[in-house]
């Protein structure tokens, strides 16, 4: 990447799952819409056809690793001890981390930083003597001081850390993150379908109506061992995975194809099927297509999410046992009415957008 007279956005992604790309993507695909002329800088270890699936245009990929959010085999199964070794050995690699980035920094003329929400971020703005706006419903602390002492000491760093963040953008669903010191409340994130219904419909074959079409989506780790046979129980409905190793079933649709996305397909659907995950939850909110949740345990970001659709969407909870081991006879139980009068409002893509734009229109 050469030096330019183009504004240019740093964009630090947290490497874990796909919920936090896919989140701030959309905002970034909402920033070059609105200021073509900007330069994206993506800075992740998320794969690039992930990212690709959201920024419609071209970016920069530059694959580095900031934190690690969970270690996890799959949506559900954490591995606290990988984690915690990991984040130790990115701990005592900061400063060269840091240096490294510092000097992309001003070699290419980059303006800000935009978080979702690797903690060294700050740290590398601060270095780089510019502002790092963050974006997300949690931080890592809160999720790390839940696991106990261990975890202590890496959790107050990473509270010093988000201290010095410029200003956050607090989703819904959210915890306080009270370690950030400037907090401004938006509305639910996520990206805008693609493709027409009609073209989806044609090009993979969907003929059940709407009232009978479900979405099956558990983030970028997916689960393991789902019970596919399950959907033979329900030949008249039409159900749609991501999952390349779904086996081929007449009313299943494998989707394997990566420019396709979960938020493409959710018009077609009366409903997903899906683990905690904010990205998932809130994509199903701004379309207004009820959610069955699984629960997760140990992760304290679950009981904000549930809590969340709880009261604004149509719903339904269920144990793991009931996905795992049951008949999936929930299918045919009716769904839990919200229980707030008043709807999430939707726009904090293009809040968060409009302001970055404004941010670098006013450097000019």
């Amino acid at each position: 990447m050469q030096q330019t007279s183009n504004p240019v956005l740093y964009i630090a992604i947290t490497s874990h799952g796909f919920g936090h790309a896919v989140r701030i993507c959309s905002v970034v695909e909402a920033v070059k819409k609105l200021y073509p002329e900007i330069l994206l800088v993506l800075v992740t270890t998320a794969p690039r056809w992930l990212l690709e699936s959201y920024i419609q245009a071209d970016f920069i990929y530059r694959p580095r690793t900031f934190d690690v959010g969970v270690i996890q085999a799959d949506s559900l199964k954490m591995d606290k001890v990988t984690t915690l070794e990991k984040l130790q050995h990115i701990y005592q690699k900061q400063d060269a981390i840091i240096a490294g980035e510092v000097n992309f920094i001003k070699t290419n003329g980059v303006g800000l930083i935009l978080a979702d929400i690797p903690p060294l971020a700050t740290k590398i703005a601060e270095a780089a003597g510019i502002p790092c706006w963050m974006m997300s419903n949690f931080g890592w602390d809160f999720i790390y001081r839940d696991w106990g002492e261990d975890f202590e000491k890496i959790a107050d760093w990473i509270s010093k850390c988000y201290g010095k963040c410029e200003r956050l953008y607090r989703l819904p669903m959210s915890e306080e993150m009270s370690a950030f010191p400037n907090i401004i409340d938006v509305g639910l994130t996520g990206g805008k379908p693609h493709y027409s219904d009609a073209e989806l419909r044609e090009d993979f074959n969907l003929n059940s109506p709407k009232d009978k079409t479900i979405l099956l989506t558990f983030g970028g780790l997916g689960l393991n061992a789902i019970p596919y046979q399950n959907l033979e129980s329900f030949p008249d409905w039409q159900f749609i995975t991501f999952d390349a190793n779904a086996p081929d079933l007449g009313n299943l649709a494998k989707i394997t194809k990566t420019n396709y996305r979960p938020v493409d397909f959710m018009p077609l659907c009366d409903l997903v099927i899906s683990k905690p995950g904010y990205s998932t939850f809130a994509e199903a909110l701004r379309m207004d297509v009820p959610i069955i949740s699984l629960t997760r345990e140990g992760f304290a970001e679950t009981p904000l999410l549930l809590s969340g659709i709880k009261k604004f969407a149509k719903h339904k909870i269920i144990s793991t046992e009931e996905f795992f081991q049951g008949n999936w006879s929930f299918l045919n139980q009716d769904l839990e009415m919200p229980t707030d009068d008043f709807s999430l409002s939707k726009n904090g893509t293009e809040v968060i957008a409009n302001a970055v734009v404004d941010y670098f229109k006013h450097l000019t």
